[in-house]
């Protein structure tokens, strides 16, 4: 079982900066893709950012050139660096880990930590 834990959420003026963090446990964090969903009120779950175990990224338009994700497979985090927010960026962010058996993969959550840009 994999085990997620968010942190680093809070409350932002509009353009201004946060970094979240999500440390996984166990020790097959470096076989896991990562990446980073968010859900705002009312809305559907969508990906905000996605970063392989080769390091390869992945963003939705709406946050490119905004965010970055970065990953250390040493210290089994996912990060996920957002600049320049706007109210739209407002939600809970939760962080995801894909793990393969065969052909077969896994999904696993965290519980989500809030993210508030408002003035």
């Amino acid at each position: 079982q994999v085990q997620l834990v968010e942190s680093g959420g809070g409350l932002v003026q509009p353009g201004g900066s946060l970094r979240l963090s999500c440390v996984a446990s166990g020790s097959t964090f470096s076989s896991s893709a990562m990446g980073w969903y968010r859900q705002a009120p009312g809305r559907q779950r969508e990906l905000v950012a996605q970063i392989t175990t080769g390091s390869s990224t992945n963003y939705a338009d709406s946050v490119k050139g905004r965010f970055t994700i970065s990953r250390d497979n040493a210290k089994s985090t996912v990060d996920l660096q957002m600049n320049s927010l706007k109210p739209e960026d407002t939600a809970i962010y939760y962080c995801n880990a894909r793990r393969w058996r065969f052909t077969q993969f896994y999904d696993y959550w965290g519980q989500g930590t809030p993210v508030t840009v408002s003035s």
